[in-house]
């Protein structure tokens, strides 16, 4: 009837117009940014192998991390555990809090990381820079334990990306990784990779790409390249061989970002093709290899990648099959300056890269894999 009249809706509950102000300043920040770009790397035309380097140094906050910041602010706000005022705490080995405390700077809240003492300088520097605040604890193993305390006492929320990395980013699509790089693949000779090499940290994105090629049915394989001494190549065998992952142990990593103790809860071994461990003294010389052959400076967990990336390259080559390869350069090597491309550091740490010097270079001659 023309005169009904009806009841007003009811309030919106206490604080959902922050949230709802807090999501879209997140997502107005995601559209102000370009997507990274994909590097095309030469290799010898008749090998037929085209290799390709995704480049998410390029990111506001320098590093592969920028994206799983933003996935874990916006699951963290729709699920309603950060509200106004939350006191944002991670345990990091450092980029995914520097790409943290930015978000958190963003939204006005307050950021708490806490670290290992032996996280490079540069990353706690570009923390403190974004305004969050710097808790390095001396066991590296204790910084889950740390960050729970430190939510608790501050009745903040753990942000976890270690739990929490597989679930916050939509495999489906989104502009997750594995999206833009198919994307950006499309017009290349070969769009659909043979491999798609990545490390594993939290394993978000090992966890992302895996869903993302079995959801689109795609035919690439999944490589994910481990430093040594990390659980996550033994928790693989173990899921291969019908064991149990969660039980396989390892020790902290000298290759900051990737490499874990222990398998961590986001880490899923079934979506995972190969893993192989890439010795230390390997990734630095991959780093620096990538520095001098294509003036591209990074840091040492692209130089995992690489190590691992030339390996399957040489054994395309030998087996005379023609495709294309992807991996990622996870942050700039300027992070690193005091230590991964430091003479002194590596000596005092005991990586030794003079075995893996020059293999690469052999590969790029020859076509052999002599490693």
């Amino acid at each position: 009837m023309e005169n009904e009249t009806h009841p007003a809706p009811p309030p919106r509950p206490a604080g959902r117009a922050w949230v709802d102000e807090a999501v879209r300043a997140v997502e107005a920040d995601n559209a102000r940014s370009a997507d990274t770009h994909l590097h095309q790397l030469p290799l010898p035309p008749h090998w037929g192998v085209e290799l390709y380097l995704k480049d998410e140094s390029t990111h506001r906050t320098g590093s592969l991390k920028h994206r799983l910041a933003r996935s874990l602010f916006l699951y963290g706000l729709v699920n309603g555990w950060i509200t106004e005022g939350t006191t944002i705490v991670e345990a990091s080995s450092g980029s995914t809090a520097v790409s943290e405390a930015y978000y958190a700077k963003l939204l006005g809240l307050p950021f708490v990381a806490v670290m290992a003492r032996t996280t490079s300088p540069e990353k706690v520097a570009l923390i403190e820079r974004f305004g969050g605040r710097c808790l390095l604890v001396a066991d590296p193993s204790s910084v889950y334990a740390e960050a729970e305390r430190v939510a608790r006492d501050t009745g903040g929320h753990y942000m976890d990306q270690f739990t929490h990395a597989e679930r916050a980013t939509d495999w489906r699509g989104n502009n997750n990784i594995a999206e833009s790089i198919f994307g950006q693949l499309a017009m290349e000779p070969h769009p659909v990779p043979e491999w798609i090499v990545v490390g594993a940290g939290t394993g978000g994105t090992s966890a992302t790409i895996g869903r993302f090629v079995r959801y689109h049915r795609l035919d690439s394989r999944l490589a994910v390249a481990d430093p040594e001494g990390s659980a996550f190549r033994p928790a693989w065998e173990a899921w291969r061989d019908g064991g149990n992952p969660a039980a396989a142990v390892g020790t902290p990593s000298r290759i900051e970002g990737i490499g874990r103790p222990r398998p961590e809860p986001s880490f899923i071994p079934s979506v995972i093709d190969t893993v192989r461990t890439v010795p230390d003294g390997a990734s630095v010389a991959a780093m620096r290899h990538l520095a001098s052959w294509a003036g591209l400076r990074a840091g040492p967990s692209t130089g995992t990648n690489l190590w691992l990336v030339w390996q399957l390259v040489g054994e395309m080559v030998a087996q005379g099959r023609r495709g294309s390869v992807v991996t990622l350069l996870c942050d700039g090597g300027e992070r690193y300056a005091a230590s991964h491309y430091d003479a002194g550091w590596l000596a005092a740490a005991g990586i030794r890269t003079a075995p893996y010097e020059g293999v690469i270079e052999r590969l790029l001659a020859t076509g052999r894999w002599e490693a």
